[in-house]
């Protein structure tokens, strides 16, 4: 049910980074102003924790997630319908930011509920299951829509299946406890003085810091992949809308899934802060390996008389692999903030580790946007892309530094800057980890 529940809330930012990216790319949109779209759903994502206390101490959850779902609904129909090109592009970050904002709820609802039921034997299972449908949700909305988009005869109408499934989702309620808002006395005020107070005094214990600390780093983002689906940065690969299609849709779907099950499986038998950062190292290793991946050339498949361009596979499996590893990431990560915030003020709580994690995700993509951006014109492989050369001056600057120690950028160089992030930011977490662990109480008296 947890699956189910959440598919909304990864949808809706699915059919944003994959379904409009690419579209927007193919459209004439840089890649700079492409990733602005990714940017604006998750522009309200790091914030969330200032509106999540409304969830708490006012409506129940279930309340809450049917107007959130409506809302959400509403908004995927309207970016649906609106045209994809430079005058439009203002309006429609607005309505992205804005549906963003209300699909927060979706997810907040659901975590109350999920903070209060979950037990800490089951802290890796509903882990798992709950980034099942926030994760295999983003693909399936990106894979949906991006078909729907390039197959109906009007654009509203793929709106209109998008969020007529986002409604579907609401039947899974009535399968799930119904949990009651944080009214403790005090009225509205009083609630929300409390459940400020458990944030503070969660904090300040050295597994809520540890926690606060490691989602606050750019470890285990998976913020390539937004960069990854744009039309341009796949020409890198030779790939198209078919590659991308599959790589960042229905088939990473399921591989993602099957990250979010191994994520909760191995945080059933070590401890999810460790399982994280090992997750944020492997992801690194990959990114690398993706980055220095044959791009140019073909493979002839023995006895079938067809050729497979090396670039393309290449492109499939590094992006399934990452998947992978994004779906070990969020489900160490939720395990991680269940072990840390306990029952009380549950979307607060959870929102808050979510809005640190989502600064990361935030910045690193429009980082990766503009060294992608920077680099391509200088790749062996974008000019098929017909990629531009960096014309503003933060572009010529990331590429005059880029240039100057890579012999051949490109696309993959985005790679190497996630990667060489993602390992800084591990190493820092062990150094606090182990400083911290050292120290030792006062003796009495």
């Amino acid at each position: 049910m947890y699956t189910i529940l959440y598919i909304p809330f990864g949808a809706l930012s699915g059919f944003v980074s994959v379904a409009l990216t690419f579209l927007a790319s193919a459209s004439g949109l840089s890649v700079a102003d492409t990733s602005l779209l990714n940017g604006a759903n998750l522009l309200t994502s790091w914030l969330k924790w200032t509106w999540a206390p409304m969830v708490d101490v006012t409506l129940s959850p279930r309340i809450w997630y049917v107007f959130a779902t409506t809302c959400s609904a509403l908004g995927v129909f309207t970016m649906a319908t609106l045209p994809l090109n430079q005058g439009t592009l203002p309006l429609l970050l607005v309505v992205i930011a804005a549906a963003s904002l209300i699909n927060s709820i979706v997810g907040m609802s659901i975590e109350a509920i999920m903070a209060v039921t979950t037990s800490v034997e089951e802290q890796g299972r509903v882990s798992a299951w709950f980034q099942a449908g926030n994760l295999g949700g983003a693909a399936f909305g990106g894979a949906l829509g991006l078909l729907l988009l390039t197959v109906l005869p009007a654009a509203w109408m793929a709106g209109a299946v998008m969020a007529a499934s986002f409604m579907a989702c609401c039947l899974a309620l009535q399968f799930v406890p119904d949990v009651r808002s944080h009214r403790p006395a005090g009225g509205v005020v009083g609630a929300t003085t409390s459940v400020v107070r458990d944030v503070w005094q969660m904090l300040k214990t050295r597994p809520g810091f540890l926690s606060a600390l490691l989602c606050v780093l750019p470890i285990g983002t998976g913020a390539a992949q937004g960069v990854l689906a744009q039309a341009e940065v796949a020409a890198y690969w030779h790939a198209g809308a078919a590659e991308v299609g599959l790589s960042q849709g229905l088939l990473q779907g399921f591989v993602i899934t099957a990250g979010c099950f191994g994520g909760g499986w191995l945080c059933d038998r070590f401890h999810p802060r460790s399982v994280y950062a090992a997750v944020g190292l492997g992801l690194a290793a990959v990114a690398v390996g993706m980055a220095v991946a044959p791009v140019d050339g073909w493979w002839a498949i023995p006895g079938s008389g067809y050729s497979l361009r090396i670039g393309a596979a290449m492109y499939v499996g590094w992006n399934l692999i990452y998947s992978f590893g994004v779906g070990l990431a969020y489900a160490a990560f939720t395990a991680v903030v269940l072990n840390a915030i306990g029952s009380g003020s549950g979307a607060t709580k959870y929102s808050f580790f979510a809005s640190l994690s989502n600064f990361p995700i935030w910045w690193l993509g429009l980082l990766l946007g503009r060294v992608a951006d920077s680099t391509l014109g200088l790749g062996a492989a974008a000019t098929e892309g017909g990629a531009a050369v960096a014309a503003s001056g933060l572009d010529i600057w990331l590429a005059n530094g880029i240039g100057s120690f890579h012999s051949s950028p490109g696309a993959g160089t985005m790679l190497y800057t996630e990667a060489v992030l993602g390992v800084v930011a591990v190493g820092l977490f062990a150094l606090v980890g182990s400083a911290l662990g050292r120290e030792r109480p006062k003796p009495a008296g």
